[in-house]
C-alpha cells in the first residue's frame, strides 16, 4: 500500500512586484510523479533548487498543489479539512534543530508534540522516554539541548517527531548543518526506526553517501524527477548523474574510474568493502 502518492504533482511560486502584480513565476515542482510504500526507507536526492525541499513541504501539508495532486495516508493534502490529519502521519524534521527544538529541557521538548495533540499525561512520558531511548538520547532526558551536539539536537528533533507516533517521518537535509560524526550518527537512527520500528522514512538529501543503504532513489533537478531506482541501479550511472549536477559516492566514482581504465569490476559499488572484494584484497 502507498502511504504517499503524488501525481503531475505542480508547485509554482509568484514574484510579485511592490504594487502585489504578477511579474514572475518559477515552477518548483513540474509534473512529479512518486511513490511511496509504507514501511520504505526512500531518499530524494538533488542539488539546491531542485525541487526536494519543496517536495517535503507538500508531503507534509506546509504547501498544497498549484496543480496536481499529492495523497499522504489516503487524504489530499488539497483539502484543508486534511492537515491535522497529514500531519499527525507525516511528521517533519528540518535542516536546523535549533529552529524545532523550543522547551529548555530535552524532555519537556519532546513532549511538547504530544501535548499539543492532547495525550494524557501518562502517556506522554511513556512516549518520551521510549523516543529518547530509540534515539539513545535517554540519558540526556534532563539536559538543556544548548548543552548539545549538533547530531545531539538533531536526534532530540527526531525523538520529538517519533513521540507523536506518525506513520512517516520526513527528514529534510538533517545533516546538513553537522559535522562528519554528526551526520553518520543521525542517518543510523534513521535507519534503525525504519528496520526496527517498521516507520515510513523519506530523506531529503543532497549527500549521495547518505542514500547507499535506501530502499529506492528519486533524482530531482529543475523541479523534475530525472532519475530513480535501487542506490545501485543509480550510482551505476555515474555520467548521467553528472550532468544533473551531482556528485556520486567517492568508492562508487573510485570503481568508476578503475572501470575505465581497464579493470573488470561491476557497475554500481557502493561500499569500501564491496570494492575490495572485487579487486581480491580483503
Amino acid at each position: 500500500m502507498n502511504i504517499i502518492e503524488a501525481k503531475q504533482l505542480v508547485h509554482e511560486f509568484f514574484r510579485r512586484d511592490e504594487e502585489g502584480n504578477i511579474e514572475g513565476i518559477q515552477v518548483a515542482l513540474n509534473k512529479v510523479d512518486l511513490k511511496v510504500e509504507a514501511g520504505q526507507f526512500i531518499s530524494i536526492l538533488g542539488h539546491n533548487g531542485s525541487g526536494k525541499s519543496t517536495l517535503a513541504k507538500h508531503i507534509n501539508a506546509l504547501l498544497t498543489p498549484s496543480d496536481g495532486t499529492l495523497y499522504v495516508d489516503g487524504k489530499d493534502t488539497a483539502d484543508s479539512n486534511n492537515e491535522l490529519a497529514i500531519r499527525q502521519s507525516a511528521g517533519m524534521v528540518f535542516q536546523n534543530p535549533d529552529n524545532q527544538i523550543i522547551a529548555s529541557i530535552v524532555e519537556e521538548d519532546v513532549g511538547f508534540g504530544p501535548e499539543n495533540m492532547g495525550v494524557p499525561t501518562d502517556e506522554i512520558w511513556e512516549r518520551v522516554e521510549r523516543s529518547l531511548k530509540s534515539v539513545g538520547m535517554w540519558k540526556y532526558h534532563a539536559h538543556s539541548p544548548n548543552k548539545l551536539s549538533g547530531g545531539q539536537k538533531q536526534r532530540v528533533a527526531i525523538a520529538g517527531v517519533m513521540a507523536m507516533e506518525p506513520k512517516c517521518i520526513i527528514l529534510d537535509e538533517p545533516t546538513a548543518m553537522l559535522d562528519p560524526d554528526g551526520r553518520k550518527e543521525v542517518i543510523k537512527v534513521a535507519h534503525e526506526l525504519n528496520r526496527k520500528k517498521g516507520m515510513t522514512v523519506i530523506l531529503i538529501t543532497h549527500y549521495m553517501e547518505e542514500v547507499v543503504g535506501s530502499d529506492y532513489v528519486y533524482v530531482m533537478d529543475k523541479g523534475k524527477v530525472v532519475m530513480e531506482g535501487e542506490p545501485r541501479d543509480i550510482f551505476s550511472r555515474v555520467d548521467e548523474l553528472k550532468s544533473h549536477r551531482m556528485d556520486v559516492p567517492q568508492i562508487t566514482l573510485l570503481a568508476h574510474e578503475l572501470k575505465k581504465s581497464g579493470l573488470d569490476i561491476p557497475d554500481g559499488i557502493l561500499t569500501r568493502e564491496e570494492l575490495i572484494n572485487v579487486l581480491n584484497l580483503g
